[in-house]
């Protein structure tokens, strides 16, 4: 099994030739926020599968879903779908936790989460914020991407999969509701079980001119989440890897 992480929430992990991409935002800049890593190569967008967690727009950024081969399947929050309009002749599979896909050479078991899924507050409609257990069918390889959320209950009914890719930080002021930081993402790992894990959704992206006026805030959210994932992971039996955006790893 081999995960490239591709900075913030976006990754692709493969076994048994099935690729999932996950989240992916590939561009430098973001409204407010600016890149401050690595810019993804045309590698971020080999996949033979595309998975959506839910529809803020730092992990469904239709450009860069636009991006991927029009043949490639994406599954999405249901009812996001007059948010991917300009996607509307691509393969959609919406889908609600509870359900289960098998696309491209993996079964998918669509998990909740607890986090605001609508697209902004003032979103009436809204759709389910997602994760995903993946299951390559020619392997075996399981791994774990809970999208972002705060810890659950049920987490540990999933049972123990390969790897966990779990969010671990955030991009300030503050981490907000509904996210994890690197002690309760490394309390998710323990409760699910994982032989490896890496963390995600950190050290990428930051507010234009923040680091100077929350010069903590930026450490603690920005700079130290690997480092403080992988002490709190410490004698739990999963190794616990930080990888840099565009690295990839694999065990």
């Amino acid at each position: 099994m081999r995960c490239t992480w591709w900075g913030h929430a976006s990754a692709t992990v493969a076994a048994g030739g099935a690729r999932v991409a996950v989240d992916p935002l590939l561009v430098d800049r973001l409204a407010h926020l600016g890149r401050y890593a690595a810019s993804p190569g045309p590698a971020a967008t080999e996949a033979d599968l595309v998975l959506v967690s839910h529809q803020h727009l730092d992990h469904c950024h239709v450009p860069s879903l636009a991006r991927f081969a029009p043949d490639v399947p994406l599954v999405v929050p249901r009812g996001s779908e007059p948010v991917l309009s300009r996607l509307a002749d691509r393969p959609l599979v919406p889908v609600a936790p509870g359900d289960v896909v098998e696309r491209a050479g993996v079964r998918v078991e669509v998990l909740a989460a607890s986090h605001d899924g609508r697209r902004h507050p003032l979103d009436r409609a809204g759709a389910p914020a997602l994760g995903f257990r993946v299951t390559h069918l020619g392997t075996g390889d399981r791994w774990w991407y809970p999208g972002d959320t705060g810890l659950r209950d049920d987490m540990v009914d999933l049972g123990p999969v390969d790897l966990a890719l779990v969010p671990i930080g955030g991009w300030g002021p503050s981490l907000g509701e509904g996210h994890m930081g690197p002690d309760d993402a490394a309390e998710a790992v323990r409760r699910v079980g994982a032989r490896w894990a890496v963390g995600v959704h950190w050290g990428t992206f930051w507010p234009l001119g923040l680091r100077r006026l929350a010069r903590r805030t930026h450490r603690e959210l920005f700079v130290t989440p690997g480092e403080r994932f992988v002490t709190a992971m410490a004698g739990s039996g999963t190794e616990a890897i930080v990888v840099r955006p565009g690295e990839t790893v694999d065990r």
